[in-house]
């Protein structure tokens, strides 16, 4: 059991499934991306990519209109707190993103929207993999943009890496399993603590449309 599920805990809603399904489809784009770029796969790449930008979009906007976990306002803290947090000893869990955490969700979005964008820019004509955009930028940018396209990939992985050790440390210091909140949603929380609190539904949709609308242009910059 976990050391927080005391008496007094109630199960609480703290994610809405928009971050959830955003959160588990990055963690399975980003390998795929990884393999269709090593396997010469760069239409599967490029689709791939694109797919990923609209969820980015979505998750940006998400995160002014959304939940209220989901909102950058709810979880982004200024570095005092951030030290506070990992200073402090206590066990109690957050309800969403404790300080660090927010500031490592905001360096993970803006690695990925860095690399996506790096990367319908990147390629070279003259072996047929290219980005989407390359035909707008010089031979000369393009080759910058491709060599920074590899260097923040390395960097998005770093990010993994370290997101992986603060679950397991996590898990194993403080006892706290965040992986199945990811999942469900919901977890026991100290009774009393304000949840989720849920966003209308047509603020998705206009997220979403607006999302499809950046894709659209994307491509029709393409043609």
């Amino acid at each position: 059991m976990n050391s927080h599920e005391g008496a007094a805990d109630v199960r609480t809603r703290l994610w809405d499934w928009p971050v959830r399904v955003i959160h588990w489809s990055f963690a399975a784009l980003i390998p795929a991306l990884w393999w269709t770029a090593e396997n010469g796969e760069m239409g599967w790449h490029t689709s791939i990519g694109t797919v990923l930008m609209q969820l980015l979009v979505i998750r940006v906007l998400w995160g002014f209109v959304g939940s209220s976990t989901a909102r950058f306002s709810g979880f982004v803290r200024g570095p005092g707190a951030v030290l506070a947090h990992l200073r402090s000893g206590a066990h109690e869990p957050t309800p969403g993103h404790n300080p660090a955490g927010g500031w490592s969700v905001l360096a993970m979005l803006g690695l990925m929207a860095l690399q996506v964008t790096l990367g319908f820019f990147a390629g070279d004509p003259d072996d047929g993999t290219t980005g989407p955009l390359n035909h707008l930028v010089s031979s000369t940018a393009a080759s910058r943009m491709t060599e920074l396209h590899g260097i923040v990939f390395y960097l998005i992985l770093a990010m993994i890496v370290l997101h992986l050790a603060a679950i397991l440390y996590y898990r194993a210091v403080k006892r706290d399993r965040l992986i199945g909140a990811m999942v469900t949603g919901s977890r026991p929380m100290p009774a009393g603590t304000t949840g989720m609190v849920k966003a209308p539904v047509w603020r998705l949709i206009a997220c979403v449309v607006a999302a499809w609308l950046v894709g659209w242009v994307v491509w029709v910059g393409a043609a």
